[in-house]
């Protein structure tokens, strides 16, 4: 792998971070500066060519899921059986999960519509969509950098979660078995009516194949 590409955020990541996407500046501030805002809505289409909207799910709670096909951090999400329980978990609540792909066509990652819906297939994912943002709009918008990144939206609309999927940010599908899944946590604060106890988290992974990077 382009060891540009791979960048953990732990401790003493941040700058790294800065130097590989080039924005020198960035903080955790503007990382999740839609936290407690309205989320922007989308069109994006899905793997089945179907025209997909944020406005569609009014009413309900959507997660937000960046992946890519060969990022090791997100292999070893799906490797440990973590990330497709949880998505089991939030259809169970009545979540709508939506997986995204931001690759641009350029880039060697990229997956058209019918590998997408393989490769997501044969890694036993079962998001309610996986959604094809090739020109970048979609990730932008949200200021999604890294696979895997997170985003939760609570059936008001707004913006409640925003960061890393477990609190661990590892290669290795056992710690991240061990790791704490913020994503489900949280899932369960807002089905409980709770205020979610950890709201952002520093996202952690591969940065985004976005197209001009």
């Amino acid at each position: 792998m382009n060891r540009r590409r791979l960048i953990i955020l732990a401790a003493g990541g941040w700058a790294g971070l800065q130097a590989v996407r080039g924005v020198a500046g960035s903080s955790d501030v503007e990382m999740h500066s839609l936290l407690g805002k309205r989320a922007p809505d989308f069109a994006a289409v899905d793997t089945q060519g179907r025209k997909r909207q944020l406005s569609e799910f009014k009413g309900k709670a959507v997660v937000l899921e960046w992946t890519s096909p060969s990022c090791p951090f997100v292999k070893a999400q799906y490797q440990s059986g973590v990330m497709q329980e949880a998505q089991k978990m939030a259809a169970g609540k009545g979540v709508a999960w939506l997986t995204i792909l931001s690759t641009h066509p350029t880039r060697r990652d990229y997956l058209a519509a019918d590998k997408a819906e393989a490769f997501n297939r044969n890694r036993g994912a079962v998001p309610a969509a996986l959604l094809l943002d090739p020109e970048g709009t979609m990730g932008r918008v949200y200021g999604a950098v890294v696979t895997p990144q997170m985003f939760i939206i609570d059936a008001a609309g707004n913006v409640v979660y925003s960061g890393a999927p477990t609190d661990k940010s590892t290669m290795d599908a056992k710690q991240v078995r061990d790791s704490r899944n913020l994503i489900k946590a949280a899932l369960d604060d807002l089905g409980a009516g709770r205020t979610i106890a950890t709201p952002t988290s520093r996202p952690f992974g591969c940065t985004i194949a976005y197209s001009g990077r």
